[in-house]
């Protein structure tokens, strides 16, 4: 009798593990996949956006300022929705948004959202300062896949590590499938209520976009209506390219995918860059997009990209430049093999993953630290003339820290903290990739490995 007992022990279990693969997200008359974002200004303004099923036509948010006594409610001021039927997979559901003005500098608020009976809980959120005052952000590359199983660690960590961040920044493959419902749906469980409380600014990447019909390619039919992002970028490009500011910080956006895509489009971004970046007052300047100027992967090379890029940020002293695709970690500056390092001639350049699907690491010249096979994620913060900048294991062990010091000039000075880090680079190939590569493909990746650890002296 053991092995029928096996065989239905096995049975169940397979069921199991299709039920959790197959969860589906189904919309209800209460608000869902609450997230914060940004229309306007961030010190006068806050935007959120939430999902409901499609009976609740008319949407509506209600804000206070926050208080420690629970009789704010009565008060509180009531604000109807912007309402955006969206059709998935057959079924309709409505996005609703509202973009709160006329807020206070430096001051926190409590809302919530629904349309008057079915409400969400009350949320917290502070508004930026109108004056230049230390800020922190968490920046996650890839998360794309096992949103809810593995994804959830990183961004729970992540806010564990740092709860009062100011934002976070998505560099683009949040999800694997454009328009896969169930997949948006792990990606908003795993963030859950931090959604709610840390705006999010997201930037686009080749897995957020899809053929329609016509087979042409389009953002997801789930990126407008569910994220609140300024619309300030070209023509074609709305809430994907984008900029913002944020306390002495210029923050812009940039949809590599549509780059990619059709160079009319490519080109058209870099003039908006070039008039962004001319306009630019702001002391830092962070850009995020998909695809890396210098990959961390061996044999991909976005030269066209780069072509085009680099020279801009190099032009108008671009400092920190985040992006993704590559599912691993590198973090380097593009300077001559042997020339000094600490005074950047550009900007330094990550590319990071947050999710557990993992690339093979090209050990490039341009690396000044790299990991492989690792969930990570990044927190940064600016306060005045420094920004430091922390890249941690979603075990929460450091794994990268450098900080730059910026002159009275703008000239930026590297300084590595190396004395901080105990960890020693994690480089070895994925055991799935291990299996996979054929001999030649393995000794090709130990000599590039050998020659990484030579240059940098390691042992």
């Amino acid at each position: 009798m053991k092995y029928p007992l096996l065989l239905t022990c096995l049975v169940v279990s397979s069921l199991q593990v299709l039920a959790q693969e197959s969860k589906t997200y189904p919309a209800s008359p209460f608000p869902d996949r609450v997230i914060l974002g940004w229309k306007g200004d961030a010190a006068h303004s806050q935007a959120v956006n939430w999902r409901t099923d499609s009976t609740i036509t008319e949407g509506m948010a209600a804000i206070h300022e926050a208080d420690a006594s629970p009789d704010f409610q009565p008060n509180a001021r009531l604000i109807k929705a912007k309402n955006l039927p969206t059709t998935i997979e057959g079924r309709t559901v409505i996005n609703h948004e509202v973009n709160f003005t006329n807020l206070k500098p430096s001051t926190q608020y409590v809302y919530r959202v629904g349309d008057g009976k079915y409400w969400s809980e009350w949320f917290h959120f502070k508004t930026a300062s109108d004056k230049t005052e230390p800020v922190s952000f968490i920046y996650f590359g890839d998360a794309q896949n096992d949103l809810r199983s593995m994804w959830s660690r990183t961004i729970r960590g992540a806010f564990s590590n740092v709860p009062k961040a100011n934002f976070i920044i998505h560099a683009g493959d949040l999800i694997n499938r454009a328009n896969a419902d169930n997949e948006w749906g792990e990606w908003f469980e795993a963030g859950g209520w931090i959604n709610g409380m840390i705006p999010s600014l997201s930037t686009p990447g080749n897995h957020e976009y899809y053929r329609d019909q016509e087979k042409n390619y389009q953002v997801s039919q789930q990126w407008r209506p569910q994220f609140a992002l300024p619309e300030n970028g070209p023509e074609g490009l709305s809430e994907t390219a984008y900029h913002i500011d944020y306390q002495g910080i210029k923050l812009i956006s940039i949809d590599s995918q549509g780059a990619m895509l059709d160079s009319a489009m490519m080109i058209k971004q870099a003039a908006w860059l070039e008039t962004v970046l001319q306009a630019n007052t702001n002391k830092w300047t962070v850009v995020f997009h998909h695809h890396p100027i210098y990959s961390t992967k061996n044999g991909r090379d976005n030269d066209d990209w780069r072509l085009i890029m680099e020279p801009l940020y190099k032009k108008y002293g671009v400092d920190l430049v985040l992006q993704g695709h590559d599912h691993t970690y590198g973090r380097g500056i593009n300077m001559p093999e042997g020339q000094s390092r600490k005074k950047p001639d550009g900007p330094i350049y990550v590319v990071s993953v947050s999710g557990p699907k993992m690339y093979d690491i090209g050990l490039q010249n341009w690396m000044d630290r790299a990991a492989s096979n690792t969930q990570l994620y990044q927190i940064i913060t600016v306060d005045n003339d420094a920004l430091s900048y922390k890249a941690f294991t979603v075990t929460d062990d450091l794994y990268d820290h450098f900080e730059l010091k910026k002159d009275k000039k703008g000239v930026n000075t590297l300084v590595e903290m190396e004395h901080t880090l105990q960890m020693k680079e994690r480089l070895e190939l994925p055991a799935k990739l291990q299996e996979r590569f054929k001999d030649e493909e393995l000794k090709e990746y130990n000599e590039r490995f050998k020659a990484y650890k030579k240059r940098k002296g390691l042992k």
